[in-house]
């Protein structure tokens, strides 16, 4: 399924469908997936205090490899669809989100017709 109505967290969403991977499998989060055993998440700055180099660039290698999945999600927003609200049909909205998914995966070149 491609989207439900209505607000939800990532989390959440994460959380339902982490039932149906590999429990061995590794997942790369941002700072809202704090906690999770399964997702490598950055380093959070103490209150008050600095991260220490390390965890610095701990956290920049994290986030050099998560920039590719950041930019897809830009190109697939670009069409509107996944960020504002639906007003065709809801039957139709997994056949559009699919087709704009195509399309992203075409312009990147990933898409071997």
């Amino acid at each position: 399924m491609a989207g439900l109505p209505g607000p939800k967290s990532d989390i959440n969403l994460f959380r339902e469908q982490y039932k149906g991977f590999d429990p061995k499998q590794k997942f790369n989060g941002d700072k809202g997936y704090v906690g999770e055993p399964s997702v490598k998440t950055p380093y959070k700055k103490p209150r008050n205090q600095e991260l220490t180099p390390e965890q610095k660039q701990k956290n920049k290698e994290l986030s050099s490899s998560r920039i590719f999945v950041e930019h897809l999600i830009r190109l697939v927003k670009i069409f509107r669809v996944a960020q504002e609200r639906f007003r065709l049909k809801p039957q139709k909205y997994e056949q559009i989100i699919f087709t704009i998914c195509g399309l992203v995966r075409l312009r990147i070149g990933t898409l071997i017709l």
